[in-house]
């Protein structure tokens, strides 16, 4: 994980935390409140696109929801195209399909058969990264459809939960901007 303080912004200072949330005992964190502040949501697309403007990155995959916000806008900063990845029944053309666990139970998500050809360069982004079941299940569809898979990025990493070390397993750089202990 690399974790780095913008000059203009302190990321941790920009996420709202929610307390019992979705379930008693968590701690939700919540990036609206970065994206509502300009300065901090550049700052952030800003930091999170910076290792990769070289990379011939062809594709920004983004996972629903919060990962289409971030990913339009790393899209748009690599001059890449953007590659929804769907829960189940949402996007409109052919898919492949791939169940993973969450932290609270099972989910699937797609991707169109035709997003990715083999050998594309793709950045995977979403706002946090928990447990790693939904961008562990993301990886799991680009390399069905032959993406090379540069790196995956987030604002924030819950390390206590070992998500992005299951990515890392996975041969997958993680980069994150801010973590918070716990879940």
């Amino acid at each position: 994980m690399s974790e780095k303080q913008s000059p203009l912004t302190d990321f941790r200072a920009a996420i709202r935390t929610i307390p019992d949330y979705p379930k008693p005992g968590i701690l939700f964190r919540d990036i609206t409140t970065l994206l509502a502040d300009p300065i901090a949501f550049r700052a952030a697309v800003d930091a999170l696109v910076a290792p990769y403007a070289d990379q011939r990155i062809r594709h920004v995959a983004g996972i629903e929801a919060r990962g289409f916000i971030l990913g339009g806008a790393l899209a748009h900063q690599l001059t890449a195209g953007f590659v929804p990845i769907r829960k189940k029944g949402k996007l409109p053309h052919e898919t492949i399909r791939v169940s993973y666990d969450l932290e609270y139970g099972t989910d699937e998500i797609e991707l169109h058969k035709d997003a990715i050809k083999p050998g594309e360069r793709v950045l995977l982004t979403d706002d946090l990264i928990a447990t790693g079941g939904t961008a562990t299940g993301a990886i799991k569809l680009l390399r069905e459809l032959g993406a090379e898979i540069v790196a995956a990025c987030f604002v924030i990493d819950l390390p206590d939960l070992g998500g992005a070390q299951r990515i890392r397993d996975l041969g997958v750089d993680v980069r994150t901007l801010v973590s918070f202990e716990g879940h």
